[in-house]
């Protein structure tokens, strides 16, 4: 006689299946029927992933409007020009100055030393860099690095007043 292939599994929510396991050893199908018993059927894991993906996409979604929200503020107290780029570019570049900005300044002046003036003028230079691009490249530099990123910040990345440029 021959150990049997299709198996007969009640899942833990309740649900029976039947499996063929002819696919695995004789020897580790008992274990496996075992071990399938204690999860979800297909339909309810599926159902219970589906819900995860549309909980978590709702959360990020509103995490990112927190975000951009609290960018947006923040641009406008500190003046920062817009950023040129696709609409999605741009709101990603906004969130993107900001962290860098923020994270830079905690950096430079309050643990690094650098007096308000001299950051002022890094803030200016800041604000000369108007393409969302050039943001989103520089989202995971170090914030010390700023003030040499933007001075390497090419002609292409500020905007200029020549309409045929």
């Amino acid at each position: 006689m021959s150990v049997k292939k299709v198996w007969t599994i009640t899942h833990s929510c309740s649900h029976e299946s039947q499996r063929d396991l002819g696919d695995r050893p004789a020897d580790r199908r008992a274990g496996f029927a075992d071990w399938l018993a204690k999860q979800d059927c297909t339909d309810c894991w599926r159902a219970a992933k589906d819900g995860d993906e549309r909980d978590k996409a709702a959360w990020l979604e509103a995490k990112r409007a927190a975000e951009q929200a609290e960018s947006d503020a923040w641009s406008e107290k500190y003046r920062m020009p817009p950023l040129e780029g696709t609409e999605r570019g741009v709101a990603w570049g906004v969130r993107c100055r900001h962290q860098l900005l923020a994270a830079a300044y905690t950096s430079l002046v309050l643990d690094g030393g650098m007096s308000e003036a001299a950051w002022e003028q890094v803030e200016d230079q800041a604000r000369t860099v108007t393409r969302a691009g050039w943001w989103i490249d520089q989202r995971s530099s170090e914030p010390g690095d700023l003030e040499e990123l933007l001075e390497a910040a090419a002609d292409t990345d500020r905007p200029t007043e020549n309409p045929f440029a």
